[in-house]
């Protein structure tokens, strides 16, 4: 990739392969609230904490970055390149989209700087449940340890980028959306396989069939296989659904369960799934979840989004990376982001740049500054 690597030797060590497999394991009933079980019965099998998890990470890894020197933006940059480019298998889109994905699956993230000759050349995103935080005696963190296979590999504290989200009762770790989320995921999800199940038993509660025979007496061991068979390929499936069943003498049907409609199922998933948008902050109307008047339409539903949960989230990230990364490309380095390049903003940038060409009293660069801009050459006079 680089051609002083052909002529200088030296040696590229990385933590992490830059194709990671996962593997994860779920938890019966009530799913655990590690990242394993969060992830497999939240993102993996639940459609609107998945949907949540992709609209977040999407749309925040489409937010293209900016880098400054002092006010100046530049426009071509080492830095830029590899934000641009992290490392050979990925373009830098697709890193950040698994690093904003991983911070709302798990409440943290790891990004990985590799480094050639004291100079990072590659970043990688590191899967949060492999990685742990290594403290010394007073409790702050000093390495990491990385962990796949049985294999533990230390890295350095100044080579990881930890991005998490607060965490009440941690230090080190954060709280996902999907953590706080977890019983309404949980609610979910189980309405979802109770319906399917009862879709399976043509669509019938549970209940038992009582036989009452004369003088109490009971089936003979014949006649309760021969009645177990017949309901099991006459009357179970949904192929049998709404199948007439007859019964014989002596025998009456009571129910053992509720209905759905006595359960109220649809109602109760809804107000899950509003529950698990509101943890994402997502608002319901972006995920069809009906019942939402809250906004009077979808583009200032969007507008809210991009506002309060995505810009939020990719302002934070700017921030972390300046902190951590500007300083070994040079001094006075900042990195920004492009909301130019949101359309949901496009009418919210239309009308701030109406008011600052009528604001006729202040200087062309303060309203270049006030609309986001560097300032330009000759652009301090008013008029």
């Amino acid at each position: 990739m680089f051609d002083f690597l052909k002529r200088t030797p030296e040696i590229k060590s990385s933590g992490a392969p830059p194709l990671i497999a996962m593997s994860l394991i779920g938890a019966p009933r009530w799913s655990g609230r590690d990242f394993l079980a969060a992830a497999r019965e939240g993102v993996m099998k639940n459609a609107v904490a998945y949907r949540c998890v992709r609209m977040i990470a999407e749309g925040a890894a489409a937010v293209p970055w900016l880098v400054y020197d002092g006010d100046k933006e530049q426009e071509r940059h080492p830095l830029l390149t590899l934000l641009a480019r992290p490392n050979p298998e990925e373009e830098g889109s697709v890193l950040f989209e698994r690093w904003y994905a991983f911070l709302q699956a798990a409440g943290d993230s790891y990004l990985e700087a590799v480094s050639v000759s004291d100079a990072v050349r590659e970043l990688y995103v590191l899967r949060p449940d492999r990685v742990s935080v290594v403290a010394d005696a007073r409790g702050w963190p000093v390495a990491y340890d990385y962990k796949v296979d049985g294999r533990v590999t230390r890295l350095a504290r100044e080579t990881v980028l930890h991005g998490r989200l607060f965490h009440p009762l941690d230090d080190h770790y954060g709280l996902s959306p999907l953590a706080a989320a977890g019983t309404a995921l949980d609610v979910h999800n189980a309405g979802a396989a109770w319906v399917k199940a009862l879709l399976d038993n043509a669509a019938r509660p549970s209940g038992a069939l009582v036989y009452k025979g004369p003088d109490g007496g009971s089936l003979s061991d014949e006649q309760f296989h021969r009645l177990k068979r017949e309901l099991e390929d006459s009357y179970q499936g949904a192929a049998n659904a709404g199948r007439p069943m007859v019964l014989e003498g002596g025998l009456e049907w009571r129910s053992m369960s509720y209905t759905p409609s006595e359960l109220d199922f649809a109602n109760s998933r809804s107000v899950a799934a509003r529950e698990i948008a509101l943890a994402f902050g997502v608002p319901p109307m972006l995920l069809g979840i009906p019942g939402d008047n809250t906004y009077t339409n979808y583009r200032e539903a969007n507008l809210c989004f991009w506002r309060q949960t995505v810009l939020p989230l990719v302002a934070k990230t700017a921030r972390s990376l300046t902190n951590w990364l500007c300083p070994r490309f040079g001094e006075n380095l900042r990195i920004g982001y492009d909301t130019d390049a949101v359309d949901a903003l496009a009418l919210e940038r239309e009308a701030v740049w109406d008011r600052l060409t009528k604001a006729s009293f202040i200087t062309l660069n303060e309203r270049r500054t006030a609309a986001g801009y560097s300032p330009v050459e000759g652009g301090d006079a008013v008029g």
